[in-house]
């Protein structure tokens, strides 16, 4: 007879469903929707509803965008320096998205107590705004941090990324589409945003209950604060990789906030004959001019996330290789559109969805480079810094949104861009800056990071990485 001895080898433990379901509509769900209203509606609900300029508000927006971008490696620090019996990522699922929820009710309210008074609106705004950018890296970090604690496996972390994506991509472009329609519906942007905060309730909490911090190492007294922090910037590799966040941050930013100015100020005067048309048609094909050019950018930025990238991830088996395609197809697709964009409309919007559809997954694929980073500094420190890593990757990501919220202004304005030229009034030369910022700068952003991924400086120590992650599995199931 065979061996009767009932010992086996523990079943490599899964992931399940319900956790890949929950990680990927928590910060890619109701939270993100929050995220894509207040980044296309913000602004001007706020002037409109509070009584604040523009010019004040930019300066608002200016000082709480300082303050996320410093609190970002505090809160990694946080997270991995405190162990509480809950978990020390895990237990942030519990508390933050019900501050979301209060301060949604409160970016979004008009207290009466502030009517009269300029500054008291100001501060109001400039508090409670600065409080959801403090929520939103209060839970985006150890949201990062937990997949690498859950699964060493690269292929279900790459899986887990990829439908957080989707989700991502979804739930942006309805909330930033129809957010209109739906305040409407619910009655205010108040009880919309509130919803959206309930749904991002729901879902933490359900990540909070399926998650497990199974390869999360004790805690080191001797090694907390933020001198955590040079356990990653001292190795020379890690440089790179925080630039390509950066630069992918910068390279997503421009594809879409350079595409309303590309369709407002080249599209339609190149379609429009001032000499024929009377002031409807203008006001007509204008109108149809800019939103079928939108719709093909964000249904190309749906094609990337919710089908390219995941045949991408299971073609090219890492991140790195997936971002080399990806960022030559793009090359390709933007330089050509540099030169001959302008032949013909229908051409244009096509070539354009195609760039969209190789380009707009950088900005998730880079997520799956948190891991990487995370499985290099354990090799070589011997520290677990999940929550380190993942708000270092934020905090490069937030330097690389500053720069495309004030390149892409710098660029045009230089060039002697001004609306008080109107759609068709402008200067060859700011069409032109728009031409540039539209796709020569994404372009050349997507050449540096094609570059950082061909010597992509971590992928020499994969083998390393591969029989430390086994013998962490092996130790576990004993």
């Amino acid at each position: 007879m065979g061996d009767q001895n009932p010992t086996k080898a523990p079943k490599k433990k899964g992931l399940g469903f319900a956790f890949t379901w929950f990680h990927a509509t928590s910060v890619n769900g109701g939270a993100m929707a929050i995220a894509a209203t207040i980044a296309t509606y913000f602004s001007l609900y706020v002037q409109n509803e509070i009584g604040i300029t523009a010019a004040q508000l930019s300066i608002i927006l200016l000082i709480c965008s300082l303050w996320d971008a410093i609190n970002d490696p505090i809160m990694g620090v946080i997270c991995d320096s405190i162990n509480p019996k809950q978990g020390r990522y895990r237990i942030w699922f519990t508390f933050t998205p019900i501050f979301l929820l209060v301060d949604m009710f409160l970016l979004f309210s008009n207290p009466g107590f502030i009517q009269g008074s300029t500054m008291a609106k100001c501060v109001y705004v400039c508090v409670s705004y600065m409080f959801y950018g403090m929520i939103v890296t209060a839970y985006t970090m150890p949201q990062m941090a937990i997949l690498p604690a859950m699964t060493l496996d690269d292929a279900e972390r790459n899986s887990v990324v990829s439908k957080g994506a989707a989700v991502c991509a979804l739930a942006f472009t309805v909330a930033s589409t129809f957010s209109t329609q739906l305040v409407e519906i619910f009655g205010s942007y108040r009880n919309l945003m509130c919803t959206y905060a309930v749904l991002a309730i729901v879902s933490f909490w359900g990540l909070y209950k399926t998650s497990e911090e199974r390869y999360v190492m004790p805690k080191d007294p001797n090694n907390a604060g933020l001198k955590q922090l040079v356990y990653v910037f001292r190795h020379k590799e890690i440089w790179p990789v925080m630039l390509c966040w950066c630069l992918a941050a910068i390279s997503y930013g421009f594809m879409f906030s350079s595409s309303v100015y590309y369709a407002q100020y080249i599209m339609v005067p190149d379609r429009v004959d001032l000499t024929t048309m009377d002031e409807a048609t203008i006001g007509a094909l204008t109108g149809s001019t800019i939103s079928t050019y939108m719709g093909f950018i964000s249904v190309g930025a749906l094609i990337s996330m919710m089908v390219l990238m995941p045949i991408f991830l299971r073609k090219f088996k890492t991140g790195y290789q997936a971002l080399i395609v990806s960022q030559i197809l793009t090359i390709i697709c933007y330089v050509i559109l540099f030169f001959t964009g302008r032949m013909n409309y229908m051409y244009c919007c096509i070539l354009s969805f195609v760039a969209t559809a190789v380009g707009a997954m950088v900005n998730a694929l880079v997520n799956v480079l948190v891991n990487d980073t995370i499985d290099f500094i354990l090799l070589k420190e011997g520290k677990q810094l999940n929550g380190i890593v993942s708000s270092v990757k934020g905090f490069a990501q937030k330097c690389g949104n500053t720069v495309t919220s004030s390149g892409i202004l710098a660029i045009i304005a230089v060039a002697g861009f001004s609306t008080d030229y109107g759609i068709f009034g402008q200067p060859a030369s700011a069409t032109t800056s728009i031409n540039i910022a539209r796709f020569l700068v994404p372009a050349i952003v997507s050449a540096v990071i094609l570059v950082i991924m061909l010597f992509y400086p971590l992928k020499k120590y994969f083998p390393e990485i591969a029989a430390m992650k086994e013998k962490m599995r092996a130790e576990h199931a004993e």
